[in-house]
């Protein structure tokens, strides 16, 4: 924490020379075909600005992407050398003072940290901005692409002063400034993307920005786990995880099993086991948005159809991995934006429950590519329905995992192509 404030100060006393030498640097050189790429966030937790660098790149753009680096993007960021990852330090909260004088003085901060580093690098011909967290950002990137004739292109995920509500209130005084803050900086924006139809409406309506719905679809790299790959994983996770180990040792010794799965010692196929468990997988952001007390009560009815003697699965639940459902208790503090949890499930064709809100038809279709349910009760039925006679091939949980292996779902990328190439082209 003393480091990044002895950065704070040192930003303070020399940002006018920061901002002349960065000037002087932009007039000298300016490479056509470049993007600045920003998120105030990890870019490891930021898939969408990951899939926009990469898809810039593919088409012959150079990128600088700005960012947190607390987790490890994906391997294709990393190994392409037409981008260029610039990590961005975080300011840890300051322990002095009342918590409104804490946050202005980190948003202080961010806004002089980020107008250096955006001051001494390459400018570019766009800067794609993530919001939220939009504050400070919206307002350095508009200035500095009025310094150095870049645009700025707003992807908006969320809002970010309806995340800020759910922890302190949608009346709080830094709300309602957040949230005029975000509808006036957000106005500046060259060009808008956004990730549903109803967010495009919304910000057309209520803000008077005119959007380009570009929806989170998965990236090629997500699709069906191979079966003897499942194998492989479930046998090592069974290594410290008991749920993952074989109930029932096999007849012949050689043979390696799983839970889940067995290898046939002489042929090495793999096998699904007929009485095997059922694999349910959520996975969670941890955010005020999701509530993981629906899924904890579903399991325990669906416990009690057990011991009451229905005839259903032992269930195993995991955060993440293969499985044969997937579970999302996202809700949206806006209700504008979908999970992108989904759409990689999507992408394993992997069917999946949904908690219901606002925008969720445009992602999940009941009774097609999975359920949407309003309440653990309603989860618990579904639960009950979709696993009654595990594993069926002709249930309803395979019709589900059929039909999104029928639907061509478009990847990343060729949606990608259709939508924001052509923006980014034309203008």
């Amino acid at each position: 924490m003393a480091a990044s404030w002895l950065v704070f100060l040192a930003l303070c006393l020399l940002l006018p020379l920061l901002l002349l030498g960065g000037w002087k640097r932009w007039r000298r050189r300016r490479a056509a075909r470049h993007v600045v790429a920003v998120v105030l966030g990890d870019v490891g937790r930021s898939p969408r600005m990951q899939y926009h660098a990469l898809s810039l790149a593919m088409h012959g753009f150079s990128v600088t992407l700005l960012g947190f680096c607390n987790s490890k993007p994906h391997d294709e960021l990393l190994q392409n050398n037409r981008i260029q990852i610039v990590g961005l330090t975080e300011l840890q909260s300051l322990a002095v003072g009342p918590r409104v004088f804490q946050y202005g003085v980190k948003v202080v901060f961010q806004a002089m940290y980020l107008l250096w580093k955006l001051m001494w690098r390459e400018p570019g011909d766009y800067i794609f901005l993530q919001n939220p967290p939009g504050l400070p950002s919206i307002a350095v990137c508009w200035f500095v692409g009025c310094l150095c004739g870049s645009k700025l292109v707003i992807d908006w995920h969320n809002y970010g002063y309806s995340i800020m509500g759910l922890v302190h209130g949608p009346s709080h005084p830094l709300v309602l400034l957040a949230k005029w803050y975000e509808r006036f900086f957000g106005r500046l924006s060259h060009l808008n993307l956004c990730v549903t139809n109803a967010m495009r409406e919304d910000l057309a309506e209520n803000w008077r920005i005119s959007a380009v719905t570009v929806y989170d679809k998965p990236a090629s790299f997500f699709k069906e786990t191979p079966l003897d790959l499942q194998h492989w994983l479930f046998m090592k996770l069974g290594g410290t995880y008991s749920p993952f180990r074989a109930r029932s040792e096999p007849e012949d010794p050689a043979t390696e099993r799983s839970a889940f799965t067995e290898r046939d010692a002489g042929s090495g196929l793999v096998t699904r086991l007929r009485e095997r468990p059922a694999l349910l997988i959520s996975s969670t952001s941890w955010t005020e948005d999701e509530d993981f007390s629906i899924l904890l009560a579903a399991l325990e009815k669906f416990e009690q159809l057990i011991l009451d003697g229905h005839k259903l699965p032992s269930l195993v639940c995991v955060i993440t991995g293969s499985a044969d459902l997937g579970v999302c208790l996202h809700t949206s503090s806006s209700g504008l934006d979908l999970p992108m949890k989904v759409v990689d499930m999507f992408g394993c064709c992997l069917p999946v429950c949904a908690v219901n809100f606002k925008c969720l038809h445009e992602l999940v279709k009941h009774e097609e590519n999975g359920l949407v349910f309003e309440d653990s009760e309603e989860l618990a039925a579904q639960l009950q329905m979709l696993f009654s006679n595990f594993p069926d091939p002709a249930g309803k949980l395979n019709q589900f995992r059929k039909n999104l292996r029928e639907s061509e779902q478009l990847r990343w990328d060729e949606s990608w192509v259709q939508t924001v190439l052509p923006l980014v082209m034309d203008t």
